[in-house]
Formats: structure tokens, C-alpha cells, sequence
């Protein structure tokens, strides 16, 4: 009987053990693909007009200020007018302010100037890196009458290595918006 069962266990012990061999996974990374933007114009009764990638909607438009929301991105560029009054440098330290108080978690801020004379359109545009709350910042003026601010947010924890397909394609979308920017 002994002897049976012995038999018995070593057959089930080859039957189960026969199988290709185990072959390691290769190393592969996580590749997300967004559509190619489409870009129509915006005009709102406000003293600017711009193009926005049709994958976004905008939102909570109050006194010219409103949110682009990408919401397959979990993502929105929040958007804000204030007129000048005598206090262009004043808003320009408080554009400046916001996106340098991300520079705890960042791990590196690159500005880029932006300057289109022949549509009067002047600003700066704010690369973050590293796990920053904001991934982009951005300002425009004319210098005298009208000031606009933008600011890039995810609507999750920041993870800059998870988020930075998302935040370069907004980039992007950013840098369109700006170059397409007029004031009216």
C-alpha cells in the first residue's frame, strides 16, 4: 500500500511539474498617448482672446477668469484677469511669488521669457519640475491696462514621474494659448 502511494505521489509530482520554463518579463515602461490638439478660438467679452485644445472645457467663467479642465487628464489650467491700475509691478511680484512657493518640492523652476511685439503680448512661462503641487505657471501682459495669470494643476497627489506625459502635452497647450494670445 505503501508503495502505491509513493507511486502514485511521484507520478502526480512529474504530471504537475511539467510546463514550459519560467521566462523573466521584459522591462517596460508605462506609454500614454494623447490625441493630436485641435485649437479653436476663444472670444468672450473680455479684453483678450486666445485658442484652446478642444479636449478642454472651460469652466466657472466669472469676470474673464475661468478654468481650462482636461478632464481625461485630471487635469485644469486655472486662469485669472485683473486689470492694471498703477500696479503692474505689484501683480508681476505676485505672479512671481506664486510660482516660486513651489520650490520646496520642486526640483527645478525654468523661466522663459515670452515677447510678441506685434500683438503687444509680453510674459513669462514657468517650467516645474520635481513633485511641485503645479507643474506650469505663466503670465501675460500688455504692460499698461491688462494682466492675465495661468497656473497648471493635476487633481491628484504629485507624482512628477506618473504625471509628466500629462504635464508636457499641457505644456504645450500652454505655450499655444500664449502665442496665439491677443489683446482686443
Amino acid at each position: 500500500m505503501f508503495r502505491k502511494l509513493l507511486i502514485l505521489s511521484v507520478a502526480v509530482i512529474f504530471v504537475s511539474s511539467c510546463g514550459d520554463a519560467p521566462v523573466p518579463k521584459p522591462k517596460a515602461t508605462l506609454r500614454l498617448e494623447y490625441p493630436a490638439p485641435l485649437y479653436s478660438g476663444i472670444s468672450k467679452e473680455c479684453p483678450f482672446d486666445f485658442e484652446q485644445n478642444k479636449a478642454a472645457t472651460l469652466e466657472n467663467f466669472k469676470d474673464c477668469s475661468f478654468n481650462l479642465d482636461y478632464k481625461g487628464m485630471n487635469a485644469k489650467i486655472y486662469i485669472t484677469y485683473k486689470a492694471v491700475d498703477g500696479d503692474l509691478d505689484l501683480l508681476l511680484r505676485d505672479a512671481q511669488k506664486l510660482t516660486y512657493e513651489h520650490v520646496v518640492k520642486a526640483d527645478n523652476i525654468t523661466e522663459q521669457p515670452f515677447i510678441n511685439d506685434d500683438k503687444g503680448v509680453y510674459g513669462m512661462f514657468y517650467m516645474v519640475r520635481g513633485n511641485a503641487a503645479s507643474q506650469s505657471q505663466f503670465y501675460l501682459t500688455d504692460s499698461t491696462r491688462n494682466f492675465v495669470t495661468g497656473s497648471l494643476y493635476f487633481s491628484s497627489k504629485p507624482n512628477y514621474d506618473s504625471i509628466m506625459p500629462a504635464a508636457a502635452y499641457l505644456e504645450d497647450d500652454i505655450r499655444h494659448l500664449m502665442e496665439s494670445f491677443t489683446w482686443n
